[in-house]
């Protein structure tokens, strides 16, 4: 994992480290750390496709007020991924499109 560990200013402290899923692949994070700043540690830069020009979109404003970091996280599409802290478990995918909300059938 790529991880800034020392900054002039910041102060980074990192509670423990949990696995989660990216489209399948086992991946590693801190619990608590935005969904995003995992994904971006473990090398991964696209989120998300556009819905009709078919886009790659990735982290933007970091903030939660754009949607460039929209992804499917256990089951639910358009998640922001920048303000969505990171839990043990979880199965993030990358978005297609608008994303589709399961149906409780399912």
């Amino acid at each position: 994992m790529d991880l800034i560990k020392d900054h002039p200013v910041l102060d980074f402290k990192h509670n423990a480290k949990v696995e989660f899923t990216f489209d399948g692949s086992k991946m590693e994070g801190f619990e608590g750390e935005p969904i995003a700043m995992a994904l971006h540690a473990n090398g991964v830069r696209i989120y998300r496709e556009t819905p009709e020009m078919k886009r790659p979109r990735g982290f933007f404003c970091a903030i939660g007020k754009c949607s460039s970091c929209f992804m499917v996280v256990d089951g639910t599409p358009n998640v922001r991924t920048c303000i969505t802290p990171l839990k043990a478990g979880m199965k993030v995918e990358t978005q297609h499109g608008k994303g589709k909300v399961p149906l409780a059938s399912e």
